[in-house]
Parts: structure tokens; C-alpha cells; sequence
């Protein structure tokens, strides 16, 4: 009997520290092979727990946090190439960048422009990517289309959400990183590290 299963990334969680841990060759960022992702994310939690049973993803969902316009090109890439995969969802919201004074603990002072321009200084702190995927996850288990989730996130704020659906019986896989999200980890029902598997997601 295979196993209902899907994939829900939380976009920037995974792409900042697939920077840091792939690295550049020759200059060049190492790029994931998106199509890869859930192939290799459904092997990887077979292999570390095997009383799921063979997993069927059923889909991948991908949940973003854009700023425009400054980045239009991206929200592009997701719309054009990531939403057409089969099997693939994109789900983006809106980042607003608002004024963010930086504190100096040194001397007391609040620095609201940058000294070598002037601009004021801003911050687009991401907002309801990890409330999406909640409210999504919770939506599949009431229309019994989810037996085993996927989370790549290493994102603390999500624990609670993830012990109210594992005490419904839904088992949540989570994907992370070495050194990064233990919380989360420890509170999933199984987990893994995707560091061993930049090899086989880097694009070729």
C-alpha cells in the first residue's frame, strides 16, 4: 500500500542554507535541481524510516515570500519554471520592506540612514509563508488527502502546529540541515539532514 505524501518547502528556510552548504564552482553558485527535490527528499525518508512504506508524492509544494520589484526575476523563475514542474505548486507572498533603525549597543545610538548614502535602512521580514503551510497541512488531514508530510523548514515556530497533526496521526518527515533547526527535528517523527544530499540535488 503506498503511502499518501507531500513535499512542503518553506522556499527561503531551504535556498539560504543550500547557499551556504553547496557552495560555488568556478565562480558560480551551485544551483538545486528542483525537479530532484521531492524524488530525493521521498528516498532519503524511506531509507531513515522504513515502516513508512513506499511513498507516493502525490505534490511539492513550494511557499515563498517575494519583495517587489526588487525581486521580480525571482518571482518570475517560481511562476514560469518551478509552478509548470509536474506535480509542483508555487504559492508566493508579498514582502513589504519598512523602515529598520539599526541599534548600536556601543554607544546608544539609532542609526536610521545608511552613513555612505543615506538611504533609510530597511528590513523585509518574511510574513505568513509558515502560516500558509499550516493552514495548508491542516486542510489536506480534514479532506484525508495527507498520511505522511514532508516539512523542509527548520523553523521552531512551526513545533506546535506539528504535535496537533501528529496527534491526529499524520506523520511529518523533517528535512533540515546539520547544525540548524534541532528543535523542529527532534519534535517531527522522523528526521533527516539534506547535507549529505547536495550531491544529488546540485544541477548539472
Amino acid at each position: 500500500m503506498t503511502v499518501r505524501t507531500r513535499v512542503f518547502v518553506d522556499f527561503w528556510n531551504f535556498q539560504l542554507q543550500w547557499n551556504d552548504r553547496a557552495g560555488e564552482q568556478g565562480g558560480t553558485p551551485v544551483r538545486c535541481d528542483w525537479r530532484r527535490l521531492p524524488v530525493v527528499l521521498a528516498e532519503e525518508a524511506a531509507a531513515k524510516a522504513p515502516a513508512l512504506g513506499p511513498l507516493q508524492i502525490d505534490e511539492t509544494r513550494i511557499y515563498a515570500s517575494v519583495e517587489l520589484p526588487r525581486e521580480s526575476k525571482l518571482q518570475g523563475w517560481l511562476d514560469s519554471t518551478i509552478n509548470r514542474f509536474p506535480g509542483f505548486r508555487v504559492f508566493t507572498r508579498r514582502r513589504e520592506a519598512m523602515p529598520k533603525p539599526v541599534h548600536c549597543r556601543a554607544c546608544d545610538t539609532k542609526i536610521e540612514r545608511c552613513p555612505t548614502c543615506n538611504a533609510i535602512l530597511k528590513r523585509a521580514a518574511e510574513k505568513g509563508v509558515d502560516s500558509a503551510i499550516v493552514t495548508d497541512m491542516f486542510s489536506l488531514v480534514w479532506e484525508q488527502a495527507l498520511d505522511v508530510a514532508i516539512l523542509v523548514s527548520s523553523d521552531s515556530d512551526m513545533v506546535p502546529a506539528v504535535e496537533r497533526l501528529q496527534d491526529r496521526g499524520i506523520k511529518i518527515v523533517n528535512a533540515t540541515w546539520n547544525r540548524y533547526g534541532h528543535e523542529l527535528a527532534k519534535t517531527c517523527w522522523a528526521a533527516f539532514e539534506m547535507d549529505p544530499l547536495v550531491g544529488k540535488l546540485t544541477r548539472t
